[in-house]
């Protein structure tokens, strides 16, 4: 490209990344947000918005950009010197100036000449092809060299502004489709303009040439790239959050064990208290003069049994040390969750100013 074309297709992303960014990405959470729509009518809705919103977008300034020379002459890519001097022959009559009052039909002839000029010539109308209008005026040649060193330039710095944006958890499956429409959209690019000839079927759009193909799919992919974050974020699982809440509800749930076990085990405790002063009414009873109580129980040897305080006691003592093991772990879960920030959009922001400003 051109410095001049290369300067006006920067303004024109810059333009539209800054509008999807802060205008277009903030409706779509807005349509995403939980709760305001169901699951798939959210998602169908989001869809439907950003792809009426690129075709708006795409189409205004595929009308602004205006007519094709073949379009303008009402030719076909395949049109030979006489089918393409005839086309000019009969539109120049009809917008001459000294046979139309029309006060356009002025400009109208000169861009009809013009489309005349460059068609005709076999070695301009390859350029036009793959360049357009600022490739004619800048004398412009295919270099294989200087093509795959503006494509690299291109491309890494739209890498770096998607790594940039998809930062954190919630991005990692929009990051991945986004990568992969760059790769897509950088192995069309390569197909369309190393070709010898327009890869395209003249069937499909006879009209339509290499540059206008190529800007299509730079100015599609800012929606892509930022449909892609909204849905990837809205569509992701925080797995971690759901162990974390998980965790919580069992820590939750050990407390108030913890609870019941100590009232149960002040109520034994009350229970052999009360044992213990019947029995030792008993004891007195038998020693002064009271009938001896014999069984086999009293000739055995004692045995060593746990107790049912000691049994809590056991049992509350492995409850707390699995609560501290449930605390540790959502405290981990916790720090691990706010490692994320918000600086990389700012980093982001500043790497496409640094990367516009060197390479322009």
């Amino acid at each position: 490209m051109s410095s001049a074309d290369s300067g006006g297709d920067d303004l024109s992303s810059l333009s539209g990344f800054f509008f999807y960014v802060f205008i277009v990405h903030p409706a779509t959470a807005w349509i995403l947000r939980p709760g305001r729509f169901e699951r798939k009518k959210a998602i169908v809705y989001a869809i439907g918005f950003l792809a009426a919103l690129a075709a708006i977008k795409t189409g205004l300034e595929i009308e602004a950009k205006g007519p094709n020379h073949y379009s303008l002459l009402d030719v076909t890519r395949n049109s030979n010197p006489l089918e393409i001097k005839r086309a000019y022959k009969r539109l120049s009559l009809s917008l001459h100036p000294d046979k139309n009052p029309d006060p356009a039909a002025t400009e109208k002839f000169h861009q009809v000449k013009s489309a005349y000029d460059v068609l005709m010539d076999l070695e301009l109308r390859e350029v036009y092809n793959k360049f357009g209008d600022e490739g004619i005026k800048a004398n412009k040649r295919f270099d294989e060299t200087q093509f795959f060193i503006e494509l690299a330039v291109f491309y890494i710095t739209w890498a770096t502004m998607a790594f940039v944006l998809t930062l954190g958890k919630k991005s990692g499956d929009a990051r991945q489709w986004i990568f992969t429409g760059l790769i897509v959209m950088l192995v069309s690019e390569i197909a369309i303009m190393t070709s010898g000839t327009n890869p395209i079927p003249v069937s499909a759009f006879p009209r339509t040439v290499e540059f206008e193909y190529v800007w299509l799919l730079h100015a599609l992919f800012p929606a892509f790239m930022n449909g892609c974050r909204s849905m990837g974020s809205y569509l992701y699982v925080d797995l971690d959050d759901q162990a974390r809440r998980l965790l919580l509800a069992l820590q939750e749930q050990n407390k108030d064990i913890l609870l019941v076990l100590r009232d149960v085990q002040i109520n034994v405790q009350t229970l052999q208290s009360n044992s213990a002063v019947v029995q030792g009414g008993h004891r007195l009873a038998n020693a002064a003069g009271g009938p001896q109580l014999t069984s086999m129980s009293q000739s055995a040897p004692p045995q060593q049994y746990v107790t049912p305080t000691g049994k809590l006691k056991d049992l509350q003592a492995k409850l707390m040390a699995s609560n501290s093991n449930v605390t540790n772990a959502v405290q981990q879960l916790k720090q691990d969750g706010g490692k994320n920030t918000n600086m990389g959009f700012y980093a982001m922001i500043i790497a496409y100013f640094a990367f516009s400003y060197y390479f322009n």
